[in-house]
């Protein structure tokens, strides 16, 4: 059973591959580039949304994960949430968002706030829909540090660490991750379903 990643995100299907012994595969080298519109309430929502789309595509012989993640911050009532890749615009990049986040943070008139970072996997295959969640606390800060990572890595500071997660290495971040942890318990379910074939 295939293992297809529901997403066109590389740093996402970096990680993936880092973090999962099994091959996985990105669903645009099967079917080519398309957009999967996002509509869900939360990032459940949207992670099956993508999953249940690749699957309907490929068809029962493929095993398809997808993750939804974004950060949010209680001073902004959350925001950017569910909104995290758009944050600042519809075709928006990494760097657009994470310096609207900082400006926003600077409205404030503050330079550091309380934030987590919560991750949704989605699993559909013919044998069912699962979906697991990660999180991962500690503060933003107004300004980004280091080039590590993606997305808000660069103000991000977990808690318990001094540095950003633009600053630490990778294996670090891979342990501390909101997307390790949610993949964590994802893998049983991902061997549960392989074991069916």
């Amino acid at each position: 059973m295939k293992l297809v990643l529901a997403t066109g995100n590389r740093g996402k299907l970096r990680e993936f591959k880092q973090m999962c012994k099994d091959e996985v595969v990105a669903f645009s080298d099967l079917l080519g580039e398309f957009e999967i519109v996002e509509d869900g309430d939360s990032f459940s929502e949207n992670a099956l949304i993508k999953a249940r789309t690749i699957y309907e595509k490929l068809g029962d012989k493929y095993l398809v994960i997808s993750d939804d993640s974004g950060i949010s911050l209680p001073i902004l009532n959350n925001a950017p949430g569910i909104y995290s890749a758009r944050y600042a615009g519809d075709g928006a990049s990494d760097k657009d968002n994470l310096y609207k986040l900082i400006d926003a943070i600077k409205e404030k008139g503050i330079n550091s706030t309380p934030a987590y970072y919560t991750a949704s996997i989605a699993i559909v295959s013919k044998y069912g829909e699962y979906v697991v969640h990660g999180w991962m606390h500690g503060d933003v800060i107004d300004e980004a540090r280091g080039d590590k990572g993606f997305g808000y890595d660069p103000m991000f500071i977990p808690s318990g660490f001094d540095n950003t997660l633009g600053e630490l290495d990778d294996d670090v971040k891979r342990a501390i991750s909101h997307r390790s942890k949610a993949l964590d318990l994802a893998k049983p379910i991902i061997e549960m379903l392989k074991s069916k074939q």
